[in-house]
């Protein structure tokens, strides 16, 4: 991570909207406002964004799983010399350091460090009360080995450590000025105390979400500047105001091509082709009821610059193109029952009670039957690793448009759920497809009403 990024990140557990709005985000705020911004992920991509990302000749974004300060933001490359090297050289360094001369080895390997202190003990030692010695020359002490004056028990830190994490081994130290090291042990830089006590945040936009449960790690380490969201409510405390978007929409991905309009740009075949993508997957190709006319809007406009004569999707119609990205995320037959749990997960807080919602996407609900076992044990081994106190998947028929519920541990208030029972143990929401706007709001109403 560098601190002069501004990182566009999604949720964990990354779907394809949080992909897709991430990527087009990070190429609006470059091509409008000159940004140095890059696009971020939290977490492995599912098969359906993966899909998407080779259809379109796109990379996955970068991924950042915790945005704690590192080490090498705060450390400087100060020029540095060899062990065997004389004194003066150091002396030469440190006059244009502030007084600092890091002593590395011919293989990269920090030795040690000349600082004042370090020169003043061994002139003490050197000199001191030796009468013959006090009167060497200047020039005489400034041949002396670097060897011999350097301090050699100097601190290492590799550079992509978080600084948190040994923050307080650094304030026990009297020493103020400490190596940072790459991988290999291989000199990279000094860092100072003062630096490391107060080192620069990461600038973050969070997309697609605002939960803290949601977000990548360490967000409160961060320097979080917008939250561009079209879920509900559940945003953490900012040291300062930020942007912060929250609109009744089928996807972020809808939300950020009405800023592509808006700044008077058209998106390039590929980043349209990827919001586009985004925009098919949260709102189940419109037959969510998550779907507005904005979302059937932007998605003409998408279309239009998605399938341009030299777009990866040349051909394409909006029709045929919907119907490929949910078939790419449709199924349980390739995938692990933990896979399929973790995929497109949400955790969540309601009162005392913590609980997980998975989701995953099929063309026949009649799948669950041959997996049901299997995915009811890795919704329980789910719910006793996080510590939850229940956790459920819903499948969804992306054809017919109903869900099937599988519920580790439900809580006595399921028992009023609306959803009628299956001689199985799961349960059949017809006419639900959405976790956000249909189940969740049902799920918070009973856990309410246990209290």
């Amino acid at each position: 991570m560098k601190e002069d990024v501004t990182y566009i990140i999604g949720h964990v557990n990354p779907d394809t909207d949080s992909i897709a709005s991430a990527i087009g985000y990070a190429w609006l705020l470059r091509e409008r406002d000159g940004e140095n911004a890059l696009a971020a992920r939290t977490g492995f991509v599912n098969l359906q964004t993966s899909w998407v990302l080779d259809r379109l000749k796109l990379d996955p974004p970068e991924i950042i799983t915790d945005v704690s300060p590192r080490f090498q933001s705060v450390a400087r490359r100060m020029d540095a010399i060899a062990p065997d090297a004389p004194l003066r050289e150091a002396w030469d360094i440190a006059s244009r350091t502030g007084g600092i001369s890091p002593i590395v080895e011919e293989d990269g390997t920090p030795y040690g460090l000349i600082t004042g202190l370090t020169l003043f003990s061994f002139l003490t030692e050197m000199v001191g009360p030796h009468r013959k010695r006090q009167e060497m020359k200047i020039s005489e002490l400034l041949e002396v080995s670097c060897r011999e004056v350097a301090d050699v028990g100097v601190p290492k830190f590799k550079a992509g450590s978080r600084i948190r994490d040994v923050i307080r081994k650094i304030l026990r130290e009297e020493r103020s000025y400490f190596f940072v090291v790459d991988d290999q042990g291989r000199y990279a830089g000094i860092c100072r105390q003062r630096d490391i006590l107060n080192p620069p945040r990461v600038r973050v936009v969070l997309v697609d979400h605002n939960e803290i449960e949601q977000a990548v790690g360490s967000l409160e380490e961060a320097e979080l500047i917008e939250v561009i969201d079209h879920h509900r409510l559940g945003n953490q405390d900012t040291r300062m105001p930020i942007r912060f978007t929250i609109d009744v929409v089928g996807s972020t991905s809808t939300l950020i091509s009405e800023r592509i309009v808006k700044a008077g740009l058209s998106a390039p075949p590929e980043i349209a082709g990827i919001l586009l993508a985004g925009l098919i997957s949260d709102t189940l190709n419109f037959a969510s009821p998550t779907t507005t006319d904005r979302d059937h809007r932007a998605s003409e406009r998408l279309a239009r610059w998605a399938f341009s004569w030299n777009s990866p999707l040349k051909g394409e119609t909006l029709e045929s193109y919907g119907e490929a990205v949910v078939k790419a995320g449709a199924g349980l037959e390739t995938r692990d029952p933990e896979e399929i749990i973790n995929t497109d997960l949400k955790t969540y807080t309601a009162g005392s009670m913590g609980f997980a919602i998975a989701q995953a996407e099929v063309t026949d609900l009649r799948q669950v039957n041959k997996h049901l076992d299997a995915l009811m044990e890795a919704l329980e081994v789910l719910r006793t690793s996080r510590g939850l106190d229940f956790s459920m998947l819903m499948v969804t028929d992306v054809v017919q448009g109903s869900s099937r519920l599988i519920i580790s541990n439900p809580p006595p208030a399921f028992v009023d759920m609306p959803y009628r029972s299956q001689p199985d143990g799961t349960r059949l929401a017809k006419g639900v497809v959405s976790r956000k706007k249909q189940l969740l709001p049902v799920v918070l109403s009973l856990l309410e009403g246990m209290g």
